[in-house]
């Protein structure tokens, strides 16, 4: 779940967007599903590590811990509306393993990765072959389709052509469409991202049926 999803901006909170990512995970939870979710920093976190290097601070470390600890703070805000259907405490590692659960929440856990390579590693450790990548954007494109009109989307795209294109050296916050960490580790367990506007529910309930949906499969 990335976190420009849930803070937009800093200091603003897009309430209703988390009530009804509420609402459908709850629906598919009635429906005997379970979700590990791991929350990401976004802009907020961009938004603080960039005030940190405006004062001075470059030791990539204390800047990736700046990041980790927004991505603690969206997780936590994100848990608490699940209520007792949240695993009673945050899993910080993803290759912890947790009991039966219906809902699990990780975030940032160590410096040098990214809320990607947790969620890769939640997937390896409970067995699982996808993970779903909400952004606020709906497909991977060849390039950034903000600073280019001409950009293209991919329906999908194997794991050796997303490297080839986005294997950038881990930098803390850095912003591209999954961090080349986590594809590495994806592509050597054989787990798959389906990545996807987020903002778009109805779009994202589509893929958790089996249907035909909006965005890029990455695998």
């Amino acid at each position: 779940l990335g976190g420009s999803l849930v803070s937009p901006e800093a200091g603003k909170v897009d309430v209703a967007f988390l009530r009804r990512f509420r609402g459908l995970i709850l629906k598919y939870i009635k429906r005997g599903h379970r979700f590990a979710i791991i929350v990401g920093g976004g802009k907020v976190c961009r938004a603080w590590q960039d005030a940190a290097s405006q004062l001075g601070v470059k030791n990539p470390i204390d800047l990736d811990w700046i990041g980790i600890r927004v991505t603690h703070m969206n997780m936590e805000l994100v848990r608490t509306i699940f209520g007792k259907l949240s695993y009673a405490r945050v899993v910080e590692n993803p290759a912890q393993k947790v009991p039966p659960f219906k809902i699990v929440f990780g975030c940032g856990y160590e410096p040098g990765s990214s809320s990607d390579y947790d969620a890769v590693v939640r997937a390896k450790t409970i067995h699982g072959d996808t993970v779903i990548n909400l952004s606020n954007i709906s497909h991977v494109y060849d390039k950034d389709p903000n600073k280019f009109k001409d950009a293209q989307p991919f329906k999908t795209i194997s794991w050796a052509d997303y490297l080839s294109r986005f294997d950038i050296k881990w930098t803390p916050g850095a912003n591209v469409p999954f961090d080349s960490k986590a594809g590495s580790l994806a592509a050597r367990e054989n787990i798959r991202v389906a990545f996807m506007d987020g903002r778009d529910l109805k779009n994202v309930e589509k893929f958790l049926q089996g249907k035909k949906f909006r965005g890029t499969i990455i695998g």
